[in-house]
């Protein structure tokens, strides 16, 4: 039975490589041994999102926000590995406003897409 595939597609304007990146770091570090792929996919339009086996996980547009790593252990997680302890990342995300300075972080101002 293969490994899970997460996907993380981020925009090339926006210049979100190194956030995939890192994203995709610390998928591979926490699931080393059950994940059989980590793949960025590069897009435009403004887009962040994490599939986990084709399945939406986390949309940046929808949510209006960036994830914390933690949520997107936790989303990964309950997909690939349900019953696995995350340990200090299995506490609750807190849920976050959306100030005007987390608004204007959440534009692109490359290709002109806001939330």
């Amino acid at each position: 039975m293969p490994l899970p595939r997460v996907e993380i597609q981020y925009c090339i304007q926006c210049r979100w490589l190194l956030r995939a990146g890192w994203t995709a770091q610390e998928l591979l570090t926490t699931f080393s041994d059950t994940l059989g792929e980590v793949a960025l996919v590069p897009k435009t339009g403004g887009v962040f999102a994490v599939y986990v086996d084709s399945e939406l996980v986390f949309d940046r547009k929808t949510e209006g926000r960036f994830p914390e790593m933690k949520e997107i252990k936790q989303l990964v997680r309950n997909k690939v590995a349900p019953e696995m302890k995350l340990g200090h990342s299995d506490t609750a995300v807190k849920s976050q406003a959306t100030s005007a300075k987390d608004r204007d972080s959440n534009k692109c101002k490359a290709c002109e897409q806001t939330d």
